[in-house]
């Protein structure tokens, strides 16, 4: 499935879904942002009228992370967490994931790669599921659009991370 000429989802194999999706900025940024709490809060948020209360980071292997979000319309609230198995700055990140009210069974595996060509990082991430009942589910269901939604406020938000660098 394309959602947009920069972003791209794709089955692979038994258990996996590849996301790709291409930034125009530097690698360093891409993984700074995908690591520090008070930058994942202003992106990774899905659809519009979510917010991130709660964003806690271990970056290390065997470090633990955990995310709730909340609806500011309805209050829902949706958690997750997992254990990071490798971190490897600014390049690999691997970790488990876990819903608090799974809507699969049991837990997947991310693994994050970023490549940098000509200034522009490729983020390429595997997520390995149970079995492929479960990875056809998740391509089934709206989970695509909530992580598009959530690159494209990223690569919005990427020049203003920048900036911020170079400012401290």
């Amino acid at each position: 499935m394309k959602n947009s000429r920069t972003f791209n989802i794709t089955a692979h194999g038994d258990r996996e879904i590849v996301v790709t999706r291409v930034f125009d900025a530097p690698r360093r940024l891409v993984f700074d942002a995908y690591t520090k709490p008070e930058l994942i809060k202003r992106w990774l948020l899905g659809p519009d009228g979510w917010s991130m209360p709660v964003c806690e980071i271990d970056l290390k292997a065997g470090g633990k992370y955990r995310y709730v979000w909340k609806n500011d319309g309805d209050g829902r609230e949706m958690g997750m967490g997992g254990v990071y198995r490798e971190v490897v700055p600014p390049d690999r990140i691997v970790a488990t994931e876990k819903f608090d009210e799974a809507w699969y069974p049991g837990e997947a595996v991310d693994t994050i790669v970023l490549v940098e060509r000509d200034g522009k990082t490729t983020l390429r991430q595997t997520i390995l599921y149970t079995s492929r009942e479960t990875r056809d589910a998740v391509l089934k269901s709206p989970m695509q659009y909530g992580m598009a939604m959530s690159y494209d406020r990223l690569e919005k938000f990427l020049p203003a991370v920048g900036r911020e660098a170079l400012s401290a």
